[in-house]
């Protein structure tokens, strides 16, 4: 399985959230911006690393969901959702 990274610039992001219909792992954060929570899923239980600062939200996963995570971010009318894979 793919390890990968999912940034979320908030200078980027206003808050349209179309991410949150492609994966819900996506979610509205408590500042109106778009979130990553590895707990919203209701369907995958998954775990990730969530770094949330003032100027990006940073979240590591590593299953075999990050064409979910691309789809989110594909659909950001922004770009302010960038997914990469880490190699290690």
């Amino acid at each position: 399985m793919p390890r990968y990274d999912i940034t979320i610039e908030k200078d980027a992001c206003d808050g349209i959230f179309a991410c949150l219909t492609r994966d819900p792992r996506f979610v509205e954060g408590e500042d109106g911006l778009a979130t990553v929570d590895p707990d919203a899923d209701p369907i995958y239980g998954c775990e990730g690393e969530v770094t949330d600062t003032e100027q990006q939200v940073i979240a590591t996963f590593d299953d075999d969901r990050i064409d979910e995570a691309r789809q989110a971010a594909a659909a950001c009318p922004t770009d302010a959702i960038v997914v990469e894979e880490v190699r290690e």
